[in-house]
């Protein structure tokens, strides 16, 4: 037993591509490690696999959140792989397991950008190529701040690392060059997350994916 809570410990406290070299080697799932490299709620025996490497955002780092991402006890019904936004909370729970999510820290729609609803992931991008809908492009120009037809991604971009577009919607969920903005509403309606955090979640969600966006 012993050497088993050792080896589980031990990938959980890998970062990124090592964890899940390490679970395809020694046959585990790839996606649940990979989801085990967070900072961890401690409760039980999730604070056993949290020990070691809690990372903080460093000030003025515009890729990391200033609310660490945690691997969770989850008690609602949902199939692994399912993403639960919850508005109120400003919080992203990306089912990995019976009874187990990782929950991400999130920024909302502002007042009068709220959503609710069901969708499926029908694109995920690197680096995404932003395309302000004409609306927003209206409503920033009486304002007097010109946006661009499209603006190709990179750091200055605002939808950051990666985006999952939901159905054939206009939201996203998405990276962000803004990180401050993270556990507020002050999206124009997309579900906006740090750069490492939408990178993390990224990497294990699947086209096809259910989508829940909820009050």
């Amino acid at each position: 037993m012993k050497r088993i809570l050792a080896t589980v410990i031990a990938t959980a406290l890998m970062t990124g591509s090592a964890a899940i070299a390490h679970a395809t080697e020694s046959g585990q799932d790839p996606i649940t490690v990979a989801s085990l490299d967070s900072s961890i709620a401690k409760t039980g025996w999730l604070q056993v696999l949290s020990q070691g490497d809690a990372r903080k955002a460093k000030r003025g780092d515009i890729n990391q959140s200033p609310i660490a991402r945690e691997l969770v006890a989850f008690s609602e019904t949902a199939a692994p792989g399912t993403i639960i936004v919850d508005n109120s909370e400003r919080r992203l729970y990306h089912v990995i397991g019976r009874g187990i999510a990782v929950k991400y820290a999130v920024s909302v729609g502002r007042k009068g950008f709220l959503w609710t609803g069901t969708n499926t992931v029908s694109r995920k991008a690197e680096w995404p190529t932003w395309v302000p809908p004409e609306d927003m492009r209206v409503r920033e120009a009486k304002k007097g701040k010109v946006l661009p037809a499209s603006m190709k991604g990179g750091i200055e971009n605002p939808l950051g690392a990666r985006a999952m577009y939901l159905g054939s919607t206009i939201y996203r969920i998405h990276g962000t060059n803004q990180p401050l903005s993270i556990g507020k509403a002050m999206s124009s309606g997309c579900i906006r997350m740090a750069n490492e955090d939408v990178e993390h979640l990224y990497a294990n969600v699947q086209i096809g994916a259910t989508v829940v966006v909820r009050d």
